[in-house]
């Protein structure tokens, strides 16, 4: 498709995998209602997000702990088993990952990701994330969705401008502000629609899935 976009940004979580941080706090809260209200009060992800934004674990864990003294066992879980609240990739995410770069098209990642959190869990899913030419860590940069200080950050890294990338976010507000620089959004919902989307553009061959 002349003019149209020639390379991928992927967000990751609830786009490539299934993030959930039931996942690992069902192991450790037997009663369903405990574990609701421990999710909902304690370890919220409004909380979460200040690791997104660069803060330490160690200070956040720290205060929380001193707010609920009684969950300081469990808030100090968060941290080293952030690996255990990602679950597998989504329904046909991998396959389309894989085939896009076998077709050549250069992949790229923006994430809201703690500078911690980020290392194991890429180093555990390293077959995937070895396809990716660059990816930009929220926690590194400091810098977090939607602030557009990201995607003009991660644009001047990718070496490409706006219009040549499609962005792809779960969050309406993370694909209003790569849309108002000029990239092309793609508000994810499954991969069926992803694939249908990208092949409108150009950027896949076809629409059905890979056997």
């Amino acid at each position: 498709m002349a003019g149209g976009p020639v390379a991928v940004i992927f967000d990751v979580g609830n786009v490539l995998y299934d993030w959930n941080p039931r996942f690992l706090y069902e192991r450790l809260i037997d009663d369903d209602r405990a574990l609701d209200a421990f999710l909902r009060d304690v370890c919220t992800k409004e909380w979460h997000f200040q690791h997104d934004a660069g803060r330490d674990f160690a200070e956040t864990s720290a205060e929380l702990a001193a707010r609920f003294p009684e969950h300081a066992a469990l808030i100090a879980a968060w941290g080293p088993r952030f690996n255990d609240q990602l679950g597998s990739t989504l329904p046909g995410m991998e396959a389309l990952v894989v085939e896009l770069d076998e077709a050549g098209v250069p992949l790229f990642a923006i994430t809201n990701f703690s500078h911690e959190f980020w290392p194991p869990f890429r180093a555990r899913e390293a077959a995937l994330f070895d396809r990716f030419r660059d990816i930009v860590v929220s926690g590194d940069e400091r810098l977090v969705k939607p602030d557009p200080a990201i995607y003009t950050l991660a644009l001047n890294r990718f070496g490409f401008a706006a219009g040549d990338a499609i962005f792809i976010d779960d969050r309406a507000d993370n694909v209003a502000a790569a849309e108002a620089l000029g990239i092309i959004g793609h508000l994810f919902t499954d991969s069926a629609t992803l694939r249908a989307d990208l092949a409108r553009l150009g950027l896949l061959s076809r629409v059905d899935q890979p056997a």
